[in-house]
């Protein structure tokens, strides 16, 4: 009989571990501030955020920093894996929506990720928020490795470059331009 209480105490341990580990593995890292995808059917309300040398920019949820990469093909996206950890995609979960907000004029837009998730974009820009921004207005992901800027507001001045060819592939060395 002390055998089978010792056998279904391990399975009860081993259970608690295995959900424990689960959970880590989809929680945000604690220096991001950057919010996970929404419930199913849930809407994200794009809105604007301002800065004196970088004009009008786009924000996500909690006034949080939107940001484009030059390097993505229009209407998608190549930042996954570590580059998908150090700017997370703004996302919206099956039957979401995003909305625009009362300054966002452009056009707001949704397309699979090769994980299935749903990414929303702007203009054809795939939007990311950025883990080293902790509050809303910080814009610290302007300009790394010369792809990433914040997301301009349609005819709000120059935060970021125009879309021109895409950028070379960062070297190994550079991995926090991705």
């Amino acid at each position: 009989m002390h055998s089978k209480t010792l056998m279904a105490a391990a399975i009860v341990v081993a259970a608690g571990l295995a959900a424990a580990c689960s959970s880590a593995a989809t929680a945000q890292p604690a220096a991001s501030a950057a919010p996970a995808s929404l419930p199913a059917g849930a809407q994200v309300t794009i809105g604007t955020g301002s800065s004196p040398t970088l004009g009008t920019y786009l924000t996500g949820a909690g006034g949080m920093t939107l940001y484009i990469r030059t390097s993505d093909p229009a209407g998608g996206s190549s930042c996954t894996g570590g580059c998908a950890s150090a700017w997370p995609p703004l996302t919206v979960a099956a039957g979401g929506q995003p909305l625009a907000g009362a300054d966002v004029t452009g056009t707001l837009a949704t397309f699979a990720r090769s994980d299935g998730s749903l990414q929303v974009t702007y203009n054809g820009r795939a939007l990311y928020y950025y883990a080293a921004d902790t509050k809303p207005g910080d814009t610290s992901g302007q300009g790394v490795g010369g792809v990433w800027f914040v997301a301009p507001v349609s005819g709000s001045g120059a935060a970021s470059p125009a879309p021109s060819a895409p950028a070379s592939a960062p070297s190994a060395g550079a991995s926090s331009s991705y």
